[in-house]
């Protein structure tokens, strides 16, 4: 670019020309055009988010369609998490392939999929060295949570859904199995209602516990709901269900603001006291903390925090996904001992209770709630028995709301409204959003 403060000699004018001022015309043209690319609105970059969501949520989407119907008696569980997170794999990377400034977007499993049956809480997911784990199938009358999350440049979708292998419209499930799974399933209806701007994080625990009594249920103790960031599923703001004491007390307070992103997660036991606790099975799915500076001793503990960096960045991953098992185990062991991943351990509760779960990614809006993830795929409450309902006047009337669901390219927020009476039937699974 010539310098516009030094003068040429001159005997260089006559042979420099015009020349230098095209070549800085041009420059200036093309620095003007990026520019423009780079300042977009408000509205563009929400936009775009919303649409790097809704793909995540459309992966999402398909591998529930794919597991549910592979979730029967005799399926093998290890088998069918390695299955759904070949799948978000697979779909993930055949969307969104062009480069930003040289880059590939990065996107993939956003969290393992994971299978947790009857008195599992969450994180079940196993290994084929795990033999004992690895060796577990499903059986009929299984009360079984697939969860599992896909991500667009760090914009992740995740959801739960809870089924009962072998329920159906003419042979629903009964018993306690049933007043589960229906607890759960309001209840969260009920939370994401509820996360309106400003409404208080408090709030939705109230919910959450009550609804779950309707069917003589407790909510697993201490479990969370977390705010979603780019790159973030354990954002700041957080939601507790059934806190101790100690936790009502350290449990930081908040309110719900515009254009936020939760992942709205209940869970629901069975059991009168909700509690749960760690079990011999081995974790397996972890999750690296971002901002913690460690200088780990040992080679293998650097590659695998290298390795675990390079394909899932600070979402949570399960160790089959590392190319050496072995080693990342070795090396997770000092990266977990001095806080530099998190352990998702698999929890339990009471032998003889059942935990039923349902998660929903949910945009709070100034219009009200908007489902980023679809609808449960398989709940219907004809596949569901039971001599309980919901009951309370005031939890009743905000069921009747309708969700606004995210239409599938993601460019906005689309209204679906059910014109029909609902009954306290068979058609209260229709109150989610998009009737059916």
């Amino acid at each position: 670019m010539a310098t516009t403060t030094e003068k040429p000699k001159a005997s260089d004018a006559t042979t420099k020309t015009t020349k230098p001022d095209v070549e800085e015309d041009d420059e200036e043209i093309i620095i003007l055009k990026k520019a423009k690319k780079e300042e977009r609105s408000p509205e563009e970059l929400h936009k775009e988010m919303l649409q790097k969501y809704k793909a995540a949520s459309d992966v999402v989407h398909k591998t529930f369609e794919t597991l549910v119907k592979a979730c029967v008696d005799g399926a093998s569980i290890m088998k069918l998490c390695v299955e759904g997170d070949e799948q978000i794999t697979q779909l993930t990377s055949a969307t969104y392939n062009q480069k930003v400034d040289g880059n590939l977007i990065p996107k993939g499993v956003a969290f393992p999929t994971c299978i947790s049956v009857n008195n599992v809480v969450s994180h079940f997911s196993p290994l084929e060295s795990d033999t004992v784990s690895a060796a577990q199938t499903l059986a009929t009358g299984d009360v079984v949570k697939i969860q599992l999350g896909a991500h667009i440049d760090g914009f992740a979708a995740l959801q739960t859904e809870t089924m009962i292998i072998g329920a159906t419209a003419t042979e629903p499930a009964t018993g306690r199995k049933a007043d589960v799974v229906k607890a759960a399933w309001h209840a969260a209806q009920i939370a994401i209602r509820q996360m309106t701007v400003d409404e208080k994080n408090s709030t939705i625990t109230e919910s959450v516990t009550k609804v779950a009594g309707q069917w003589d249920c407790k909510p697993v103790e201490g479990m969370l709901s977390c705010q979603f960031e780019k790159n973030a599923v354990d954002g700041k703001k957080r939601i507790i269900q059934a806190p101790t004491q100690e936790q009502k007390s350290s449990h930081e307070k908040c309110t719900f603001a515009e254009n936020e992103v939760y992942g709205v997660d209940v869970l629901i036991s069975s059991h009168t006291d909700g509690k749960s606790k760690t079990d011999e099975a081995r974790t397996t799915v972890f999750q690296r903390i971002s901002g913690v500076t460690y200088q780990l001793k040992l080679k293998t503990s650097r590659a695998a925090m290298s390795e675990a960096g390079k394909k899932a960045g600070y979402f949570p991953f399960n160790v089959r996904s590392l190319e050496d098992e072995k080693r990342a185990r070795m090396g997770l062991l000092e990266a977990e001992k001095h806080g530099v991943v998190r352990p998702y351990e698999i929890t339990y509760t009471h032998k003889d209770a059942f935990v039923a779960a349902f998660m929903y990614t949910v945009l709070v809006t100034a219009d009200g709630p908007v489902l980023l993830t679809q609808p449960s795929i398989w709940y219907s409450d004809d596949k569901l028995k039971t001599e309980k309902s919901l009951e309370d006047a005031d939890m009743k009337k905000l069921l009747e709301k309708t969700i606004s669901v995210s239409d599938v390219t993601g460019t906005g927020a689309k209204r679906k409204r059910n014109t029909k009476k609902k009954s306290t039937g068979a058609k209260e699974g229709a109150v989610e959003g998009e009737a059916k």
